[in-house]
């Protein structure tokens, strides 16, 4: 999930465009560094 935070655009430190990025990952991905890559990489089309 890529997310923009309001807060941090409209006030306190006022830097539009600011995001955060919020990843899970389960089962073979959570244990296999390998098979986390892979997929990571298929999914951001590297």
């Amino acid at each position: 999930v890529e997310a923009e935070h309001m807060c941090m655009t409209m006030r306190g430190v006022k830097k539009p465009g600011a995001k955060t990025v919020t990843s899970a990952v389960r089962g073979t991905f959570a244990n296999v560094a390998a098979a986390r890559a892979e997929v990571l990489s298929f999914i951001k089309n590297d």
